[in-house]
């Protein structure tokens, strides 16, 4: 729920997904899940304009925001791993192919190039690769003097998990347990077995795990191009 430009990263999140057509979600709520639900709760009830008449209690809206999304806000426990959290979202994924991310990202990769690919690969699970952003800038030496200095956005080398995952309901019978770890519990072994497919982003990817990455996003969003606002 820290807000970006006034608006939750949550909301980014599935305007991101809704820009490729996605409408439902399964958001698996821990801690401060209540502020989601209000959130969402409250958007619905106070966009836009309103007309109450107060001797009978009618309201009336004009306008305001509607997204057309369906969201299932189902609480998974406030101390839950992340595997646990996606295991308790089980009934609501078994239908087919489904698409994972962490709330604490984002990035302007195009889902359905992760999805196709992930299909052509054949495997029941594809992560995201994306190089992490380098935290300080890059300093190459002649002699006593700097010759080049460079305030990178990204490392030149190794890549992480990106956080934008790809699964084959099949997945879900490979949890060792209804309460586990997402990275070491089940993508190391999917890894280990070979059903793990890796797409590699070389695009736009920043997580949010400091004041200063906030910070960060908070200037590219009031920038004239946001990376992620694919969006309209």
């Amino acid at each position: 729920m820290v807000e970006i430009g006034g608006r939750p990263i949550l909301w980014h999140i599935l305007k991101h997904f809704g820009h490729y057509g996605y409408r439902e979600f399964v958001v698996a709520l821990g801690y401060r899940g209540e502020d989601i639900k209000r959130y969402f709760l409250d958007r619905r009830r106070l966009s836009g304009d309103m007309t109450l008449e107060l001797p009978n209690g009618k309201l009336e809206r004009h306008g305001g925001e509607a997204e057309d999304w369906t969201l299932h806000l189902i609480d998974t426990g406030r101390d839950t791993l992340t595997g646990g959290r996606v295991k308790r979202l089980a009934p609501k994924l078994s239908d087919g192919t489904f698409v994972v991310t962490y709330g604490d990202g984002l990035s302007d990769i195009d889902l359905n190039a992760l999805v196709k690919f992930h299909k052509e690969c054949g495997r029941l699970a594809t992560v995201t690769a994306v190089r992490p952003p380098a935290r300080f800038g890059s300093l190459s030496f002649d002699g006593p003097l700097v010759s080049k200095f460079s305030e990178k956005t990204q490392t030149d080398a190794g890549w992480i998990n990106g956080g934008f995952l790809v699964f084959e309901p099949e997945v879900l019978d490979r949890f060792p347990a209804t309460d586990c770890s997402l990275e070491s519990e089940v993508l190391e072994r999917l890894a280990a077995d070979g059903q793990l497919a890796a797409y590699r982003h070389e695009g736009f990817w920043q997580c949010m795990d400091t004041v200063r990455d906030k910070q960060l996003l908070e200037n590219l969003w009031l920038s004239p191009h946001a990376p992620w606002k694919i969006w309209e």
